[in-house]
């Protein structure tokens, strides 16, 4: 599906509802994050680095949002017990969950599948696959109490075309399509509840770095430049879409 780089959001698009953003601290997560506070709602702040979390979280109250929240936690460690306790601290701290945009991401270098370790691919699958699905589901009652709820999955070209020397991360991120699939058409009966994915492209972001060291980076899109598509699918606006893939750049 198209993008919706032409969609302009009014200011109070995201006004009283409660987001939150995992991987939060750098890149596209971290935009998201700001982006949303500009346009009202409050932002749970999620990622492994508190130091960066806070920095995030001084820039969002600097430019007068709403008061966020940092919850740092390491996907690559986390269990049931852990997904179930952010969903009772948003329960008990605010009262409401009203969107999870899930942009936390692991990633190794590029390398054949031979030269791929089996703790490598269980990192992968916990962080960019099991994670998305264990905090949607710990959060789902949350969610089901909203009247306009909307969870976003961020994924990769590589997950929806795979090739050689993507390995277990384009294995992840086909599984999230797989997994976005499935629960929109769970949800079906449920008009308060939605789930997209979005697939950025080439965006100049640390992750990007890590595959395209040689690249020219004034060639990228800026994060910036997606959030015209995430405020969509978080808004109201985009009610009547799940399940579906929406590609940024064509």
């Amino acid at each position: 599906m198209k993008d919706f780089k032409g969609y302009h959001a009014p200011p109070d698009l995201l006004k009283d509802r409660v987001i939150l953003v995992t991987g939060a601290g750098q890149g596209i997560g971290r935009i998201a994050a700001l982006t949303y506070a500009a346009h009202g709602a409050t932002v749970i702040l999620h990622g492994r680095s508190v130091k960066k979390l806070e920095s995030v979280y001084d820039e969002i109250e600097a430019k007068g949002g709403a008061q966020p929240i940092i919850y740092p936690l390491d996907l690559e460690e986390a269990d049931d017990q852990d997904f179930d306790a952010i969903a009772r601290a948003i329960k008990s701290q605010l009262g409401r969950l009203d969107g999870i945009l899930h942009n936390a991401a692991l990633i190794f270098n590029l390398t054949p599948l031979e030269n791929q370790t089996l703790k490598q691919w269980s990192s992968l699958m916990r962080v960019n696959l099991i994670a998305p699905f264990a905090l949607t589901r710990a959060c789902l009652r949350l969610l089901k109490s909203s009247p306009d709820a909307s969870v976003i999955m961020t994924s990769e070209m590589h997950g929806h075309n795979p090739s050689a020397y993507w390995g277990g991360f384009a294995v992840s991120k086909a599984g999230v399509e797989a997994l976005v699939k499935i629960q929109a058409q769970e949800w079906e009966m449920l008009p308060n509840l939605r789930i997209n994915i979005v697939i950025p492209g080439p965006v100049h972001t640390s992750q990007r770095t890590k595959t395209h060291p040689g690249e020219a980076k004034q060639s990228l899109w800026q994060p910036q430049e997606l959030m015209p598509t995430y405020l969509y699918l978080m808004g109201p606006d985009s009610k009547s879409l799940s399940g579906r893939t929406v590609f940024c750049q064509g």
